[in-house]
């Protein structure tokens, strides 16, 4: 490429303001020694609630491992290592082609869908392209390296790629000031000003994690819960110490005679399917005719730590099951469970099949594991070392912090949940855009000790849910496979919470009719996709072979949201209609507005 020797434009640069500077020093002087306090005060009470929440030396230790491995068969290594370098040299010479005006094809090129290198000088500038090149082989050597240890134990194979990709992604370019084209620009733009509100920004940060980072993902001084998100017209009718239930008002004059109940996680809040009226799951629910119960977890603290799944399950979809006959006369009743939700759910469905209680009549799963031998990238925080790490600082506190999980979802996607920000709020100096579904991401929510291990050790570490009378609850024994009322599984491609191909195990679990589909977009995104979004296609196939792949290939997609497909199979189950049920008015008065007290709880107050 030609050299372009105009000069630069001197009205493109600016010098930094002394008396930003000045004010903005003073003020991080100030606001840093709080947060050193916070910091420090927050150490001693971690040393003395227990011991710290990475296992490092186990870490250490399995990278060491990897190392003896590699050793034991240098000639592996020594290969990658040349590859690398003869990658390398090319590079070189490409560049320099490159500055003297000839015509290259980059050595290696970035995915795609990589939004780390969008920026055009990315390509276009020979000095940044050359070290966007030189990190992409740097990572693929090490990915490569990783990956050449012969007979390493699964589960430490699978640690230390994760971690090597966990330190591929912080070393990126991209992530420094120096080496990023983007905020160099921006730099010389704003005379520096960026920097020093990114400086202000990471404070903030700082601040809100009372001295450890918590990076600020969207402006949430914008939402306000009940009054510009979860805003869907009800009321709370029935309440215990672990939930409240949502009865929601209808929206046509007569509703499908089966109410609808919503069982979510309680890792996170109910309303990810309740965001805004526009890609409200149950503001569409209710204007297809369902009437529509939603479960809102409680938030809990130390007075709860004692509370088991056992205690999630009688208390939760069992007293929901109660109240919703209270409230319509109804027995009968669709449900649905998301994610962990269904996880429950489906507990809750083999424990009613031991018992004979055949009130659920169909159940609909979204992202939901109950077979997790092949657990995804989650499993690498659960090995017995990290597992007691876990439960001695559940024991001094009563819970699981709710910060923790949230940053252990984060770092399975880094470059768009931590790196991505660490670049627009620190280093570009950009106040977060205000988003309903990162604000929501971000409304953490705590773990009570008894039940998170129960779920962990049992579910997560033993797989004992799919093991027939491994697991009892209330005093009896959990068997999958007598559950056989109609069932519709909702899965997601590119799922890294709940794997799809992980999903899918339960099609060959349970014995009634199972109907598997699997939506475009992730663990989030994939289920709330509203019709009118015109976003994310979706697979369906009639038939349910033992393999996923098997399955995904015999599979058609098609366009859109999967809503209006799980619409036409539940109401087809049962189409008797009756008038619109208005919330307090049945057997239940109402105890206030929905979204209700529980959900606004935040897991800082």
């Amino acid at each position: 490429m030609a050299q372009d020797n105009t000069p630069p434009d001197p009205g493109a640069f600016r010098m930094p303001d002394p008396a930003l500077v000045s004010r903005t020093m003073a003020d991080v002087a100030e606001r840093g020694q709080r947060i050193v306090a916070d910091f420090l005060k927050r150490q001693h009470e971690d040393r003395r609630d227990g011991p710290p929440g990475a296992d490092t030396t186990h870490i250490g230790n399995a990278f060491m491992e990897m190392t003896a491995r590699l050793i034991a068969n240098p000639a592996r290594l020594m290969q990658a290592q040349l590859g690398f370098w003869q990658d390398y040299l090319t590079l070189w010479q490409n560049t320099a082609r490159r500055i003297w005006g000839g015509e290259v094809s980059p050595v290696i090129a970035e995915d795609p869908k990589d939004r780390r290198f969008k920026h055009e000088d990315w390509r276009e500038n020979e000095v940044f392209d050359f070290i966007k090149q030189t990190y992409l082989l740097s990572a693929r050597y090490f990915t490569n390296v990783v990956q050449a240890a012969d007979e390493l134990d699964p589960k430490t194979a699978q640690k230390v790629d994760f971690y090597t990709r966990q330190f591929v992604d912080a070393m990126s370019p991209s992530n420094f000031l120096l080496t990023n084209p983007e905020v160099l620009r921006r730099t010389a733009e704003t005379g520096g000003e960026n920097l020093l509100r990114g400086l202000q920004n990471l404070l903030s940060d700082l601040e809100r994690g009372k001295g450890t980072l918590r990076i600020r993902m969207t402006d949430e001084s914008k939402f306000r819960i009940g009054e510009n998100i979860a805003v869907s017209p009800g009321k709370v009718v029935f309440q215990n110490a672990l939930m409240q239930l949502i009865q929601y008002s209808p929206a046509t004059e007569t509703v499908l005679k089966r109410p609808l109940l919503i069982v979510p996680p309680w890792i996170n809040k109910f309303y990810i399917l309740d965001l805004r009226p526009k890609n409200s799951f149950v503001r569409w629910a209710v204007a297809q005719g369902h009437t529509v119960f939603v479960i809102s977890w409680v938030n809990p603290d130390e007075a709860l730590a004692q509370k088991s799944f056992e205690d999630y399950m009688l208390e939760g979809p069992y007293a929901a099951l109660d109240a919703i006959q209270q409230a319509t006369g109804e027995k009968a009743v669709n449900a649905i469970g998301y994610c962990l939700g269904g996880t429950l759910l489906a507990s809750t469905l083999a424990h009613m099949a031991a018992k004979k209680d055949t009130r659920i009549k169909s159940a609909t799963f979204f992202t939901t594991m109950v077979d997790f031998s092949e657990a995804g990238e989650l499993s690498v925080f659960i090995d017995e070392e990290q597992l007691q790490s876990l439960e001695e600082r559940m024991q001094k506190r009563g819970y699981l912090e709710g910060r923790e999980m949230a940053t252990t979802f984060n770092m399975l996607r880094a470059n768009d949940l931590i790196w991505s920000f660490v670049v627009q709020n620190y280093l570009l100096g950009q106040e977060p855009f205000p988003f309903d579904l990162l604000y929501w991401n971000d409304d953490s929510t705590r773990m009570p000790a008894a039940m998170h291990s129960f779920y962990l050790r049992r579910m997560y570490q033993q797989n004992d849910l799919v093991k027939p009378g491994a697991i009892t609850l209330g005093g009896t024994a959990l068997d999958l496979g007598k559950v056989k009322l109609p069932t519709y599984i909702l899965s997601t491609r590119e799922d890294h919470i709940a794997p799809w191909k992980s999903t899918y195990r339960a099609t060959q679990i349970y014995k009634g009719p199972v109907r598997f589909v699997l939506a475009a977009s992730g663990h989030i995104a994939g289920v709330a996709n509203p019709p009118e979004s015109g976003k994310y296609s979706h697979w369906v196939a009639e038939s349910l072979p033992p393999e996923p792949e098997d399955w995904f290939n015999a599979a058609t997609e098609l366009a859109g949201s999967w809503w209006p497909d799980w619409h036409r199979w539940v109401s087809a189950l049962d189409k008797a209609q009756v008038p619109a049920r208005i919330p307090g008015e049945g057997g239940l008065p109402a105890i206030e507005d929905a979204p209700g007290s529980y959900v606004k709880v935040m897991a800082t107050d």
